[in-house]
């Protein structure tokens, strides 16, 4: 199926499941399909299963903005205390659209429990509430990590892996299977070839000797930009030795914990932070756990541009530069925590597992396959490459020629789907095509046409939309004291909602300044008083920029 075919069935609202072979575009088409929403005024939710994904589509991951976290199961009490939260009723009920992106490494169970709270907020026993969902992924590439056996109790049928589409919810759906076959990320035909012959599962000895031509005996790290390897040991041996390469003062920090050995050995294996991280200024790293606040996810990368025994500074990406503190990962039982580990978030990274390398497009790499352990695993490695120039492997084995023989099955299964729905589209009436697209854009936009709202949460609604407070203001011909107003009131009813982006309103050192001050002043009869931290800062300030850092206090 074309990407144009695909956009049209988009546009009728149908639930719709978007795959084909890494490179096919599946990312561009959500691109182009979110901008036609916004054009209509369309809300939609931009998410993906993991935070590296995420950023990839501009957007957060689904556990987050579904607010299931990390559980495996959620009980009807824990359903009903999400849906009371006030960003997400107000951020879930307003979307129409739902994008998952990277779904094949969502568990099956979670994207049930993400139904089950949309549903729940919206008041709607429809599959997520009625809202148009769409599902984008590849099932050739890599499963969800860290497997766990089904619970008989809640599955009635033999299964033989947990991927998604064996969830209650997929299948409710009724999706539209748009099986993308045009191929964008590789112009290299003896690539694709290659490629290919791996999906197909037709590695034949000619496809092995090409491959094979490409191991690598010395190593030119300046001309390759990302390292990729199957196992974390590997990827911590490449990025220790390149921190040794960087002069300057080494800085260690060790992870702190309380709790029985058996419960903070348990946290320590589950924890993507290691238990020592030793770093240095000008050192590549990556953040390994979400707070949005902050302004970074798991998998936002950046460089540490200061680092002593108090402070660490990491620039991202983007540009912005953050003040890294510790951060907590516990186990808690009947509200309780049993036992708790802290350290900071971050980890090197020069090299990368292959798992965290999935979504992206790289134009060099040096790839170890040697140790492939996960069917998919070679398959999402080499397609990363956008031709075989870029490709430097240091080896290879059987192993990374697998996929999974019961997605293969199901592949082979949408494919059919796919041709056969893109035949009746293409024979389609164009006003009749014309006329669902018009119905659905009716139908999911017309809850937002102008409507009494209460003032705050107009005010809410902007926020979410990541505009700052002398915008919403401007925009609706209020004092920035009376946005601040709202504003406080939010975060005092909800302190996870998510205000990061008003930290930009403010300079570096205007920022710093007043929050020292706050802190030497400290808290007074259970507040932050404004008038004795003006007096600290002999009114060099506002009270309003006062107030907008005391939003993060």
């Amino acid at each position: 199926m074309t990407q144009e075919t695909a956009l049209k069935i988009l546009k009728t609202g149908r639930n719709v499941f978007i795959t084909g072979s890494a490179g096919s575009g599946k990312t561009h088409l959500v691109r182009k399909y979110i901008s036609w929403l916004d054009e209509q005024n369309i809300k939609v939710g931009v998410t993906a299963s993991t935070g590296i994904a995420a950023t990839h589509m501009n957007g957060i991951t689904i556990h987050a903005w579904s607010g299931i976290g990390i559980k495996d199961h959620l009980t009807q009490s824990e359903i009903s205390h999400i849906a009371e939260k006030s960003y997400l009723k107000n951020r879930i009920k307003k979307t129409e659209v739902l994008i998952i992106d990277e779904v094949s490494m969502l568990h099956d169970y979670r994207l049930d429990m993400v139904d089950a709270v949309v549903r729940e907020i919206k008041g709607d026993d429809r599959p997520f509430g009625g809202m148009q969902v769409v599902l984008v992924g590849d099932f050739f590439q890599l499963p969800p990590i860290g497997r766990r056996e089904t619970d008989p109790e809640i599955w009635q049928e033999e299964k033989m892996s947990e991927f998604v589409y064996h969830s209650r919810a997929w299948r409710s759906l009724d999706l539209a299977i748009c099986y993308l076959s045009e191929q964008y990320r590789q112009e290299d035909k003896e690539f694709v070839d290659i490629l290919n012959s791996i999906r197909s599962q037709e590695v034949d000895e000619k496809t092995k000797t090409k491959l094979e031509k490409k191991i690598v005996k010395e190593i030119n790290t300046d001309t390759i930009h990302t390292q990729l390897f199957a196992r974390n040991i590997n990827v911590d041996k490449i990025n220790n030795e390149e921190l040794n390469k960087i002069k300057g003062e080494e800085l260690v920090y060790y992870m702190e914990s309380t709790g029985p050995d058996a419960l903070v050995g348990m946290l320590e294996k589950s924890c993507l932070a290691p238990s020592v991280l030793r770093l240095k200024e000008g050192a590549k790293v990556m953040f390994v756990k979400n707070n949005y606040d902050l302004g970074f996810v798991n998998g936002t990368q950046g460089i540490v541009r200061k680092c002593d025994k108090q402070n660490i500074y990491v620039e991202t990406k983007d540009g912005d530069m953050i003040e890294v503190e510790r951060m907590d990962w516990t186990i808690e039982d009947d509200g309780k925590i049993k036992a708790k580990v802290s350290q900071y978030p971050l980890r090197l990274a020069w090299a990368i597992t292959i798992h965290k390398s999935q979504g992206m497009s790289l134009d060099s790499a040096l790839i170890d396959l040697r140790d492939s352990f996960e069917k998919g695993m070679g398959y999402v490695a080499l397609s990363r490459l956008r031709s075989l120039s870029g490709l430097h492997l240091l080896g290879i084995n059987d192993k990374a020629f697998a996929l999974h023989e019961e997605a293969f099955s199901y592949d082979a299964k949408w494919q059919e789907e796919s041709s056969l729905l893109s035949g009746m589209i293409e024979s389609m009436n164009d006003s009749d095509l014309q006329e669902a697209q018009e119905d659905f854009v009716s139908r999911a936009s017309s809850k937002y046409k102008e409507k009494k709202k209460d003032t705050k949460e107009l005010t809410l609604e902007m926020l979410l939309e990541g505009k700052d407070l002398k915008e919403i203001a401007k925009e609706r011909n209020l004092t920035l004291g009376t946005i601040l107003e709202h504003t406080e009131y939010w975060k005092e009813n909800d302190p996870s909602i998510n205000i990061y982006h008003l930290r930009k309103m403010l300079p570096a050192t205007t920022w710093k300044n007043i929050w020292s001050a706050f802190q030497r002043v400290g808290i007074v009869d259970g507040h932050r008083p404004l008038k004795p931290v003006m007096e600290v800062l002999k009114n060099k300030y506002s009270y309003e920029d006062l107030r907008i850092v005391r939003l993060f206090l």
